[in-house]
């Protein structure tokens, strides 16, 4: 593998990333942004500029975007289409980009000690994090621009590999000695000390010169102790001198500093380098290599402080993000003013329950048996539509039953208008339906009443929801709606609290006093009339008076004249057609009417 280089015309502006192998892919794009890879610095490159195709060898081919802006050169000569091998380069704009060498540190395996136990002499240096964050630096100039942009750079990262190579830069830039950074994750280091290490991402001055190598030891020992610690390979008598620290042709110098958050667990900074320059403290004796590099390290804890705080924050994002799969906006804003454990805890509370089940899914089943993958990507969409209107109107998702769905309102905090929100939603979902080309209707049931709500389930299992005879009994109207032929059917409990609401854009007909299969009290349904009955004049006011005074005269005990007046009512109307049934069955006494499951 081979790696490609951007610099841009200031130090800062530079990123290092690894060609893809060519099995894997097959191009990608480099732009100003919206990209594979982002050069944002550099208004000369266009938002798609060059594809860049990996090839073998560790050769990658350049092709430029038809409507990029301005020419790419390659030596010295515009060209559109080349072949660059490693140690050649392009040009666009103020941007050179050099293909590198494939580097030797890029698996686990090969990664060599030097501080094994063939090595030389090894000087080291622990710094507490404490205190060095509390030292001055030495040259506060030389940072203060870096350090001025350090959070807007690091957060604008868009993607965890951005952060690193971000990171990576500014630390190779902003650390004058430095050969070459590296990011590793070795969170397995500390309790097997053949556990193998991974580079997330690393950079070095030179494009041809190869990954430096990276003590085992070190890195075990920052992680254990959670504190930076430099190792120098030299003798301790040639701490005050100007002559080489070691014989080694490619480090002098190595520090580790471990990243301190959950977020990045076994995670370390490592910087190899060549002896700096020796400097003079006051007294006129020459500075040890530990307080040269004081500020290199400090920098680098600062710079991990900083990652490594982005990276809790975005890994809080996620489980947030996650979490919005499984719980409402309504159980979140719960859940981010208080304690979990408590705000999920299973409590009683006036619920609204809704049990919303599709229609037409059993015809729908055997006409597309040849084509289930279709099927089943409707009744995603139908139970899609169920669970935006839900969750838009401050419900929870409950449960999922085959083709229904459960939501409930009132839990976690507790909600005066339930029953307006719950309605709402019933009658946004049914308009969906009758608008959508999904060929699904549905028939929904609410009530309202006195639940158990929160975290419940098994310690194999567990979910949110709730349960309890209201829950229990606005699964038996749903199961009514069918029967009636009206798709939302409510108890009297809701009825009254939207009666009580003071919204009058809610169309209700009294159904019939029922009594649904296990229930021993009968209950009093009626009908919420939605947009499409209402807009098409089919349920009118007229139509509505008519059926509730031909109920009463049917719970009155006189059914001929309920009779009577049910058939002068339209024969389309679901409600008056299973009135005439049951009355012509002889299975009522005129005023309750038992519905088997």
């Amino acid at each position: 593998m081979a790696d490609l280089i951007a610099q841009g015309p200031q130090n800062y502006h530079r990123w290092r990333r690894e060609i893809p192998d060519a099995t894997t892919c097959s191009d990608l794009v480099i732009g100003r942004s919206d990209a594979d890879w982002n050069v944002p610095w550099d208004p000369m490159i266009s938002r798609a500029h060059v594809r860049v195709i990996p090839q073998a060898n560790g050769r990658i081919e350049i092709m430029a975007v038809p409507s990029a802006r301005n020419p790419v050169y390659h030596q010295g000569r515009h060209a559109v289409r080349f072949v660059l091998v490693p140690g050649d380069h392009f040009v666009i704009g103020k941007t050179t980009f050099t293909l590198a060498a494939a580097t030797s540190n890029r698996s686990p395996e090969r990664l060599r000690d030097p501080a094994g136990d063939d090595a030389m002499d090894v000087t080291e240096n622990v710094f507490d994090h404490v205190a060095l964050r509390r030292k001055h630096f030495r040259d506060i100039n030389a940072r203060i621009d870096v350090l001025t942009r350090l959070p807007d750079l690091i957060a604008s990262s868009d993607s965890d590999q951005e952060l690193l190579v971000r990171v990576t830069s500014v630390l190779l830039q902003s650390t004058p000695s430095a050969e070459a950074v590296s990011i590793l994750s070795a969170a397995e280091l500390k309790t097997d000390p053949d556990a193998p290490i991974e580079v997330l991402h690393y950079d070095n001055r030179s494009a041809t010169l190869g990954g430096s190598p990276i003590s085992r030891r070190l890195v075990k020992r920052s992680i254990e102790k959670r504190e930076s610690i430099l190792n120098v390979w030299a003798g301790a008598d040639s701490l005050y001198t100007t002559s080489a620290f070691t014989a080694r042709e490619d480090v002098d110098w190595a520090y580790c500093v471990p990243l301190r958050t959950e977020a990045c667990r076994g995670w370390v900074i490592y910087i190899t380098g060549k002896l700096p320059d020796t400097g003079v403290a006051g007294s006129g004796k020459p500075l040890d290599v530990s307080e040269q590099l004081h500020d290199d390290v400090k920098f680098a804890e600062l710079v991990g402080t900083t990652m490594a705080s982005l990276q809790q924050s975005r890994q809080l994002q996620r489980r947030q993000a996650a979490m919005r799969n499984f719980f409402a906006p309504v159980v979140m804003r719960a859940l981010a003013s208080g304690d979990t454990a408590r705000v999920l805890k299973p409590r009683e509370a006036d619920l609204t329950v809704m049990f919303c089940d599709l229609r037409g899914f059993s015809r729908r089943s055997e006409q597309d048996s040849q084509n289930l993958l279709q099927l089943l990507s409707d009744v995603s969409d139908a139970l899609g539509v169920m669970t935006k209107h839900i969750l838009g109107y401050d419900g929870v998702i409950g449960d999922f039953h085959g083709d229904a769905a459960m939501g409930f309102w009132g839990w976690p905090l507790a909600q005066e208008q339930s029953v307006l929100q719950a309605s709402s939603a019933a009658l946004a979902i049914q308009a969906e339906y009758h608008h959508s080309d999904l060929g699904f209707r549905c028939g929904i049931g609410l009530a309202h009443g006195r639940a158990v709500a929160g975290q419940i389930g098994t310690k194999d299992q567990v979910k949110v929801t709730a349960f309890g005879p209201v829950v229990n009994l606005s699964s038996r109207l749903e199961s009514m709606s069918k029967r009636f032929g009206a798709e939302i059917i409510l108890d009297e409990a809701t009825r009254a609290g939207l009666l009580v609401s003071g919204h009058n854009h809610f169309k209700l007909r009294r159904l019939a006093k029922v009594r649904p299969a296990g229930f021993a009290s009968p209950v009093e349904i009626s009908e919420l009339i939605g947009e499409a009955a209402i807009a098409t004049q089919q349920v009118t006011d007229g139509l509505i008076a008519d059926y509730e005074a031909a109920l009463d005269l049917f719970a009155a005990g006189d059914l001929d004249a309920a009779l009577k007046q049910f058939r002068s009512l339209p024969t389309w109307d679901g409600p008056t057609q299973m009135m005439i049934k049951q009355i012509l069955s002889g299975d009522s006494d005129g005023e309750v009417i038992d519905l088997p499951k």
